[in-house]
């Protein structure tokens, strides 16, 4: 039973982390769409996905309670604000043929939200944790030298993302819930430049266009799907198995880019990358370490709680 839990959630993983890794793809195919527009229409068909989802999963009742907790409401448009800047320097940077940013940024982020942790959490870190973050933060100096600019891109990425995480992680809402309130928080705002933009002429969304509507329709999908297959592996994985499985997602990234994207590879970025690589290395052998350490102990209470009683 629990081997079939396991099975089905690895696979629920694979299909979310492969879309959110093959996902520069479609975002390339809208290239010639400005990069504001195609995130009005990830957060319009994302609000009616949402809603809908809700709806079927009777967490409707989940929604309202949010709209009745005005600290939470608070922290969610915080987050809601972060990952519209997530959003949209990733579809920017896939347009402008900088998807391998990006990817750095993602790989950087886990040892941002660690640093994160530390600095607003109170949450201590090891000897290899604190490695991790000295090799990312070399990394980026590195770069920045040799390149003579700072990396924008990736920062901006690996921080705003990170900070979401925070920020989520201070907010007791469930995904799906959480989610929908930050799409709709959004949505007045996307509605307006969709009207701005009609009345200029220079709106994408129209009849003569039908595979460009079309690929803005399926925006809604590109979201909410990996989204519903992840919160399903997050219920039956491990964490530490999602989170090494999460590195998918820039690795697949990184090969478009340089492969199928072509984008220049410079030696400051081989460089930059190859200690970061180094320093995931360290932080995923540690997290995994200190996994096994943590089930062991529980294991060990679990048999003695369970070891007949001798009188």
């Amino acid at each position: 039973m629990s081997e079939n839990k396991d099975y089905s959630g690895f696979n629920a993983a694979l299909m979310a982390f492969s879309v959110w890794g093959l996902i520069p793809l479609y975002f390339k195919l809208l290239a010639h769409v400005p990069p504001i527009e195609v995130l009005g229409h990830r957060v319009l068909w994302s609000t009616i996905l949402l809603f809908g989802l809700l709806a079927v999963k009777r967490q409707m009742s989940q929604f309202m309670d949010i709209l009745k907790n005005p600290k939470t409401m608070a922290w969610l448009s915080l987050s809601a604000i972060l990952v519209a800047t997530n959003w949209l320097t990733f579809i920017w940077a896939v347009s402008n043929n900088r998807l391998l940013e990006t990817t750095l940024g993602y790989f950087i982020n886990p040892l941002v939200s660690v640093f994160l942790g530390f600095v607003f959490l109170g949450e201590r870190l090891n000897k290899a944790q604190l490695l991790a973050v000295s090799l990312a933060t070399t990394a980026v100096v590195i770069q920045t030298v040799m390149l003579g600019t700072i990396p924008w891109v990736a920062l901006t990425v690996a921080c705003s993302f990170g900070t979401y995480g925070l920020v989520r992680k201070r907010t007791v809402v469930a995904a799906a819930p959480g989610l929908a309130f930050e799409t709709l928080f959004l949505l007045p705002v996307a509605l307006v430049y969709f009207a701005i933009s009609y009345q200029s002429g220079n709106y994408h969304f129209r009849m003569d266009d039908l595979s460009t509507s079309a690929l803005l329709s399926l925006a809604g999908l590109a979201t909410t799907f990996p989204l519903i297959c992840f919160n399903i592996a997050a219920k039956k994985l491990p964490l530490s198995t999602l989170g090494l499985m999460q590195y998918m997602i820039p690795s697949m990234s990184f090969l478009i880019g340089v492969f199928l994207f072509k984008e220049p590879f410079t030696n400051a970025q081989l460089i930059c990358f190859g200690l970061i690589w180094v320093a995931l290395v360290i932080f995923s052998t540690d997290s995994l370490r200190r996994h096994r350490k943590t089930e062991r102990q529980l294991s060990d209470k679990e048999n003695k709680l369970a070891a007949p009683v001798r009188s």
